[in-house]
């Protein structure tokens, strides 16, 4: 039997290409290697506020057929515990089971954290940095992504990434606490 994963992101278009490989490996690393995982892209959000009002509004009655609903988005610099906390509360009172995560500062960086020798500063700086985006991303896409590709290669460079799991987790600290609640479910 298989284990069905809506992920909401804020950027379906993009971020799509790096959290579907990213969220299959994940459950396959908690012991659902059958999982079939879908990124929501109708309706596509467009932006944190976007993604969050859709997640309050129609999506949990949408999807409350989904084992699990994921929404990971950028933290921006911005602690969204909080946030987050409500959100899996409101949807729980729903019957519907949501897991929050904000990757520090972006959803690129856990992209980055495979290619860290590339990237010509400090992981710590690249962690720390809020436009980690528009700073480090663009340019490292640029010259390491494939523009042919659906994603400008955004899947193979995470496919990369994920090869080195373990490191993952341990530059991403964001991630192995999904993992750990992940296993917890």
């Amino acid at each position: 039997m298989s284990f069905n994963v809506l992920v909401v992101p804020e950027d379906p278009l993009n971020n799509g290409y790096i959290l579907k490989p990213l969220v299959t490996r994940l459950l396959a690393e908690c012991g659902k290697a059958n999982a079939k995982v879908e990124v929501l892209t109708n309706p596509r959000a467009q932006g944190y506020e976007h993604a969050k009002e859709l997640l309050r509004g129609a999506l949990l009655e949408r999807y409350r057929h989904k084992d699990l609903l994921l929404f990971l988005v950028d933290a921006d610099g911005r602690d969204r515990r909080s946030e987050f906390q409500r959100l899996e509360e409101d949807a729980a009172a729903q019957g519907v089971r949501l897991l929050c995560c904000a990757a520090v500062q972006e959803v690129e960086v856990w992209l980055l954290a495979g290619h860290r020798q590339k990237l010509g500063r400090s992981w710590l700086e690249v962690r720390a940095e809020v436009s980690v985006k528009e700073r480090d991303f663009e340019p490292f896409l640029k010259s390491h992504g494939d523009s042919r590709r659906a994603g400008g290669g955004r899947d193979l460079l995470m496919k990369e990434t994920l090869a080195s799991y373990g490191a993952l987790l341990q530059l991403c600290p964001e991630l192995a606490e999904l993992e750990r609640r992940l296993r917890a479910l």
